[in-house]
């Protein structure tokens, strides 16, 4: 008998809820991390009363019911709505590309304006079938607004030019011909109160968890320890890079706190223009309104300035890069976790996939349900 039943390496969102779903189907469970703290990279860390969202900001959004319904069992959730701005040389144009954005850029003032407008750039373009992600961007917004506050944002972002990029990537780019300025068009959606590191210590509530634990460099030893591991690394990284390394951005961030306020009056500025280095500065006492757990108004901010990066072995890996090349062998990958019959691979890096947080949170409960009934 082995002294667990599973082996959970990861204690972000996927590894944190499997080992809820395992321990409250009676599984007796370890959970491992190479960092020293849990929560992955939704982790919040305590600044100065500021929930500072550490690996870059993260907004929960769901239509999902039943995803709501189980993180809120976990957390209280603030009525956070996200509105980004975009500044593209001291221009201020609101996010999502709403009336907002098309009445700055052109000064029309109602939708059929608007669609016109976007309509006549497009034709200009000649695209009637977007092969990348320009053409793509060009059919829904035009190339105004395209140019402005798409180009050099998505070229910073990727570090490559928008017609090497696939279309699929802009597809989710919400544009609307109202004035509404939610991004995210999604039922449910908020901040936990207390930061995502308080609603994953409580979906870890019970759980051995060890922190500061290499599974790669210790694989044997911890095997060992369990009937099944769940693992949620990078899967090319599993194997030993046999097969060649997946390719990832990365994010770097400068960090301030400033001894005022406010710095930009909103949780999230987008820098659009390709001079600027840095792709956003996050804000984080915006997430919760300016206010600390109490409800008091926080007399210090804190900032990040996020700058995208291709990764490099060392980087932390953030972005799958889902060009062909690495859809393949990602695909060549998925065919070798077939036969680890004891290994489950989950998550956004046991998957080389970009999961939005509910997306990734219901991976975890279906993978559960299969696993532990």
């Amino acid at each position: 008998m082995k002294q667990y039943d599973y082996l959970i390496v990861g204690a972000g969102l996927y590894g944190a809820v499997f080992a809820q779903q395992a321990k409250a189907k009676g599984r007796k469970v370890l959970v491992i991390d190479k960092r020293e703290h849990i929560a992955g990279n939704v982790y919040t860390e305590n600044i100065e009363g500021i929930h500072v969202h550490k690996y870059g900001a993260h907004i929960f959004h769901t239509n999902n019911k039943k995803v709501w319904d189980y993180v809120s069992s976990f957390a209280e959730f603030n009525r956070f709505t996200n509105s980004p701005v975009a500044n593209y040389r001291g221009e201020l144009y609101s996010l999502p590309f709403n009336m907002y954005t098309f009445n700055k850029m052109w000064g029309v003032v109602t939708p059929e304006e608007a669609a016109a407008k976007i309509e006549e750039q497009k034709k200009e373009a000649c695209i009637s079938q977007p092969q990348n992600l320009e053409e793509q961007a060009i059919s829904l917004v035009g190339r105004d607004i395209f140019e402005k506050l798409v180009k050099g944002y998505t070229e910073k972002q990727w570090g490559r030019d928008c017609k090497e990029l696939p279309a699929f990537i802009i597809k989710r780019l919400p544009v609307r011909f109202t004035f509404d300025n939610n991004y995210f068009n999604a039922l449910y959606q908020g901040i936990p109160t207390g930061g995502y590191t308080k609603m994953l210590a409580n979906m870890l509530d019970g759980i051995e968890v060890r922190l500061g634990i290499d599974y790669l460099k210790n694989k044997g030893e911890l095997d060992a320890l369990a009937e099944k591991i769940v693992y949620t690394g990078p899967v090319d990284a599993y194997f030993d890079f046999r097969l060649g390394e997946l390719e990832y951005r990365s994010v770097r961030f400068e960090n301030e706190l400033l001894d005022i306020p406010n710095f930009q009056g909103n949780a999230a500025v987008n820098y659009t223009d390709r001079e600027t280095p840095w792709t956003r500065i996050i804000e984080h006492k915006w997430f919760q309104f300016g206010l600390d757990d109490e409800g008091k108004p926080l007399s210090k901010t804190f900032i990040s300035r996020e700058y995208s990066s291709e990764w490099k072995p060392g980087d932390e890996p953030y972005y799958p890069v889902n060009d062909e090349r690495n859809t393949r062998l990602y695909q060549q990958y998925r065919e070798l976790t077939l036969s680890q019959s004891k290994v489950l691979f989950g998550g956004r890096l046991g998957e080389y996939k970009y999961y939005d947080m509910d997306a990734v949170i219901d991976a975890a409960l279906d993978a559960a349900e299969r696993e532990l009934c």
